[in-house]
């Protein structure tokens, strides 16, 4: 009987004097970040909430998106309400999480939430607000990689044209010369002529 009460009395939290739980103690303290995966050299990311003490490929609570860092530009796959309700629930975003969460809109419509909730905007309006960035961001992204990928027809075309030049100076050389019979055939004339 006595170890049961002992039990309870270590798996409750510290309770200070006036009957609360400090501040300073973490239940769970979760953080948002990214679990590496793929090969060597060809990194590929899951972005995981996950508590901060288990380690940085171990154990999460639960995946939230992927992150490929080898495409231009990266690839980036997230479960933006996913995302936001582990923040609205405490979650850390580590520096590189927080600016992936940025770059697809997480924390803005985490901002726009709460917004909502002081009442200074509709839920209609922050939805069309945060749908007009994501468009917006979309194109962003679509004439990047409509220039990266002119850039690569260029610079292909480019190498093309190099190596006809190329090919035709090495047949230019290799390409036997032709033999003069020009004069032969002028002193054939001229023995011609004389008789």
């Amino acid at each position: 009987m006595m170890l049961i009460i002992k039990i309870m009395v270590l798996l409750q939290p510290q309770i200070n004097k006036k009957g609360r739980v400090p501040a300073n103690f973490n239940v769970m303290p979760v953080k948002i970040r990214l679990q590496r995966h793929g090969k060597k050299g060809k990194p590929f990311y899951w972005i995981v909430a996950a508590d901060a003490r288990a380690k940085r490929d171990g154990r999460f609570l639960e995946k939230i998106g992927t992150y490929n860092p080898n495409t231009n530009p990266a690839t980036i796959n997230l479960d933006v309400d996913g995302a936001v309700q582990w923040l609205e629930n405490g979650a850390q975003p580590t520096d590189t999480a927080r600016a992936l969460l940025s770059y697809k809109g997480a924390l803005l419509k985490k901002h726009l939430k709460g917004g909502v909730k002081k009442g200074a905007i509709t839920e209609e309006q922050a939805e069309e607000k945060f749908q007009a960035w994501v468009s917006e961001k979309e194109a962003k992204i679509a004439n990047k990689a409509a220039g990266l990928k002119a850039d690569a027809d260029k610079i292909a075309a480019e190498a093309l044209e190099a190596e006809k030049a190329v090919n035709e100076a090495r047949i230019a050389a290799n390409a036997p010369e032709p033999e003069v019979e020009e004069p032969a055939a002028a002193s054939e004339d001229a023995t011609g002529e004389e008789e």
